[in-house]
């Protein structure tokens, strides 16, 4: 690749609960996970992010989860595809006015949590999330997991499947997450991290937990902005890839 796009998931405080740094992750990104209200942020400080993303030239994607303040979105909610498809277009727009109103728009959706994993493989919320996508008619692009089955509903509904992958993350053989369940779900070490990031940008490959080399055909990394370390960890990874001779860009 010449470039990729560098992700994070922002906007996460609520009221005196501080979540990460969002103006120091956007020297790093080039797109923004922007938290919607449902499984975290309120609306003062998703509006503050979205003002920080416009002066840093950052893309403002939609990061639209289960309504499920209490457990961050990391929990299975067993809705009606209509209640789910109501409360993702519920999401779009409060964050389109928010966006808006700093300048911006919102450029791309991508699920979060407890969604993102689900619809890797459930069609009935697959299809209820790409619905909202899609009635929302801003025919925006949708960042999941390759493989999905979302990614391959986005594309038949002529929305744009983005596929990602996640520098801070352990993957299963099968190219899928490693639960945040499990103690060595999430990579802390950033020199492991960004030779990692360095493979998939020129092979377009993984090492999954196993040792097995996984594909995985990603135009845009995730560096989440919650963990511990997540602004070092997202500045070595873009300074590595540079020095590779990889761009960073939003693919929007």
């Amino acid at each position: 690749m010449t470039y990729i796009d560098l992700n994070s998931d922002v906007g996460e405080s609520f009221g005196n609960w501080v979540m990460g740094d969002d103006a120091a992750i956007f020297t790093s990104v080039s797109s923004a996970n922007v938290a919607c209200g449902f499984h975290a942020g309120d609306p003062s400080g998703i509006a503050q992010t979205c003002r920080d993303a416009v002066s840093a030239g950052v893309a403002i994607g939609a990061h639209v989860g289960y309504r499920d303040l209490a457990g961050f979105g990391r929990r299975f909610l067993d809705c009606s595809a209509t209640e789910l498809a109501d409360d993702v277009l519920y999401q779009l727009g409060a964050l389109q006015a928010l966006a808006r109103a700093a300048g911006s728009n919102i450029k791309y959706v991508k699920p979060h949590g407890a969604l993102y994993n689900t619809i890797v493989h459930h069609e009935v919320h697959a299809q209820a999330v790409v619905d909202a996508v899609k009635s929302f008619g801003e025919d925006l692009p949708v960042l999941l997991l390759p493989g999905s089955v979302a990614l391959t509903k986005a594309e038949h509904a002529g929305l744009r499947p983005v596929a990602e992958a996640f520098a801070d993350r352990n993957y299963n053989p099968d190219g899928t997450l490693v639960s945040r369940r499990e103690a060595n779900a999430v990579l802390h070490d950033s020199a492991q991290v960004t030779e990692n990031m360095i493979r998939l940008a020129s092979d377009g490959t993984l090492k999954a937990i196993d040792g097995s080399v996984i594909q995985m055909p990603a135009e845009s990394i995730c560096v989440h902005g919650d963990t511990a370390g997540s602004v070092a960890m997202a500045a070595a990874v873009r300074a590595g890839l540079e020095s590779a001779g990889v761009q960073i860009k939003s693919f929007v």
